[in-house]
């Protein structure tokens, strides 16, 4: 085989087998997403499905194949929940059709088609009355 031919097979071979093994939405979006929590008034404490997670301004990246429960507490102020839920994106579902199989595989086991239905999450807090205390 001359070493012209030889490369050429190789770098078929090589794109070939890398378009195997990935799929839109995992190459392009991951399999997760930044978020950012405020609240008003700022320093609020953050739970994320029960757990501390930080004070409010914060930025943190969940998993998009996963629905969250914030709750948003501070001292003086009346708790608050926000759900985020995620759902398939069309767009991701798509492309990885006109992939072929082996993308929807991979973007279906992975979770990385699925998108969370907000990016920023704010909780305006409300003043507990002393007397509510």
């Amino acid at each position: 085989m001359k070493k012209g031919t030889k490369l050429v097979t190789v770098v078929i071979s090589v794109v070939f087998v890398s378009y195997l093994f990935v799929s839109c939405a995992t190459l392009f979006k991951g399999t997760s997403e930044e978020i950012n929590f405020n609240s008003d008034p700022t320093g609020a404490q953050v739970f994320i499905n029960g757990n501390f997670t930080g004070t409010t301004p914060l930025s943190i990246k969940l998993e998009s194949k996963k629905t969250y429960t914030i709750e948003f507490q501070k001292k003086g102020y009346a708790p608050q929940t926000v759900t985020i839920t995620n759902r398939v994106g069309t767009v991701w579902i798509i492309l990885d059709v006109l992939g072929g199989l082996i993308p929807v595989i991979i973007d279906a086991a992975t979770g990385a088609w699925y998108v969370l239905d907000q990016k920023n999450v704010n909780a305006i807090l409300q003043k507990i009355e002393k007397n509510q205390q």
